[in-house]
């Protein structure tokens, strides 16, 4: 009896916590646009995400907004420069290339040029240097004998 009012407190629990799904737009257009302006925008809560795709609550309350924003008329740029005034340049996937993000589009290639440079030049001195210098290998600092095939083995 116990495990029959365990399952079904269990079962109340599930279908408590469950939401209705959100009404698709009336209008397939809007719906579409709202999908287009969704997909430029990142979710600040998610941050790896874009609106469209994540299913945080402020996720759900900007595509509400956008899809608001486009019945009253507004274009996608309209909505997506609404967005960038309100929460600034981060809110936008792909950030406008200027000043304040210039870092953002160029900083990734200069960090993998300077990689570069350093491995080269780490390379480039490791071949000027005498053999001496570098630490022998176990094998050959324990028994002293040359590098090759171990002791007792077979060509």
């Amino acid at each position: 009896m116990a495990r029959w009012i365990a399952l079904l407190l269990l079962a109340t629990c599930l279908v408590a916590g469950a939401k209705e799904a959100e009404p698709a737009a009336a209008d397939p257009a809007l719906e579409a646009s709202m999908l287009r302006v969704a997909a430029e925008l990142r979710c600040l809560v998610c941050q790896n995400q874009t609106i469209a795709d994540s299913h945080s609550g402020l996720a759900e309350d900007l595509r509400r907004e956008v899809r608001e924003q486009l019945k009253r008329g507004a274009s996608d740029e309209q909505v997506i420069q609404y967005m960038t005034d309100r929460y600034g340049d981060f809110v936008r996937y792909r950030p406008a290339f200027k000043a304040t993000t210039a870092v953002l589009w160029i900083g990734p290639g200069v960090l993998l040029l300077v990689g570069i440079g350093v491995l080269a030049i780490v390379l480039r001195r490791r071949t000027r240097m005498a053999p001496e210098l570098f630490e022998p290998d176990e094998d050959e600092a324990n028994d002293g004998a040359a590098p090759g095939p171990t002791r007792g083995a077979t060509p």
